[in-house]
């Protein structure tokens, strides 16, 4: 809830895109990896955006 609320007051988009991941990871044979490839992507954008910060 925290993440939806983060992402925009529970945006219809917002929710789809979480529920489409959870959905993926869920359902694909090696979908731990989907999972780390995300965590992953999350951390790399994370950087980007401070670094566009400082």
């Amino acid at each position: 809830m925290g993440l939806l609320f983060f992402g925009g007051v529970m945006n219809l988009f917002w929710i789809a895109g979480i529920a489409v991941y959870v959905l993926i990871e869920k359902t694909v044979p090696a979908g731990h990896w989907v999972g780390y490839a995300v965590g992953i992507a999350l951390i790399v954008w994370g950087v980007v955006v401070l670094s566009w910060i400082v």
